[in-house]
């Protein structure tokens, strides 16, 4: 098994969406599909639980972009209502998934790095 030498920032294996404990394998199979383990250090994927926060976050970057773009586009260039159906029906979308991807990945890195896990109550 290979180790990283010095740990990983988070914000880089998010953007190359890379494996949080070595850097090198992939951790999607297709563009948002995790693999069971990582093709260079062996770390088994199984500890990774993201839930809707990848989700949650996109939604309130998209809002954010989607509506100060459309904001934008309609009282600066006055844009008809079929451009802004055209323009932020397709745009949405594709930001979504590309952020989601990406966000996903950071959460990963971040939930490896601080050794997140589910909660337990202790038994006594």
């Amino acid at each position: 098994m290979v180790h990283a030498a010095r740990p990983i920032s988070p914000l880089a294996t998010a953007l190359t969406c890379r494996c949080p404990q070595c850097g090198e394998g992939k951790l999607f199979v297709n563009f948002l599909n995790l693999r069971d383990r990582c093709g260079g250090c062996g770390l088994d994927y199984k500890f990774v639980d993201t839930g809707d926060g990848p989700a949650v976050f996109a939604i309130f970057i998209l809002g954010f972009l989607c509506v100060g773009g459309a904001l934008i586009a309609e009282f600066k260039f006055g844009v008809p209502w079929w451009m802004h159906v055209l323009l932020w029906g397709i745009l949405t979308p594709l930001i979504a998934v590309f952020l989601l991807r990406f966000l996903k990945a950071g959460l990963i890195a971040l939930q490896f790095k601080n050794k997140a896990e589910e909660g337990r109550l202790a038994k006594e």
